[in-house]
């Protein structure tokens, strides 16, 4: 599904495929019980974010997602989680993704393809918010 997607988006005139990740399988957040296959992409493109949303949300259409309950299980989730111009807020869309930072399914393989790309809000590399969230901390004493 990952792979099909990747090529669907690849396709579009406006967009530029150039890296994915591999896929790593996590587990769900929220309320739904099926594991979910999670990778990232690195694109190029001229539209502007809610344009690209707009492509995203056709994408995601055309797999079969339907708007529904949120945390509910779904076919394919097309997420834009940091874009070169920094910060970008409209009432659909928040870059950088507000809980990317949170999320290892996000950074790892995030963090493979692009692991100098800075948070614009904390200034970390994608490599060194992996690192926080993945590093083994020994316990105060």
């Amino acid at each position: 599904m990952l792979g099909a997607a990747l090529d669907e988006l690849a396709a579009a005139r406006q967009v530029k495929l150039q890296a994915a990740s591999s896929v790593i399988e996590s587990a769900p957040l929220g309320p739904s019980r099926r594991r979910y296959a999670n990778a990232a992409a690195l694109i190029r493109s001229k539209l502007e974010p809610a344009e690209l949303l707009e492509l995203l949300k056709g994408i995601e259409a055309r797999f079969g997602r339907r708007r529904g309950a949120r945390w509910s299980a779904r076919v394919l989730d097309l997420d834009i989680v940091l874009w070169d111009g920094g910060c970008w807020w409209s009432p659909r869309l928040t870059i950088p993704h507000p809980m990317f930072r949170e999320r290892r399914f996000v950074l790892g393989p995030a963090s493979r393809i692009a692991p100098d790309w800075r948070d614009p809000l904390s200034g970390f590399t994608l490599r060194q918010l992996n690192a926080r969230l993945t590093t083994r901390r020994a316990l105060p004493r």
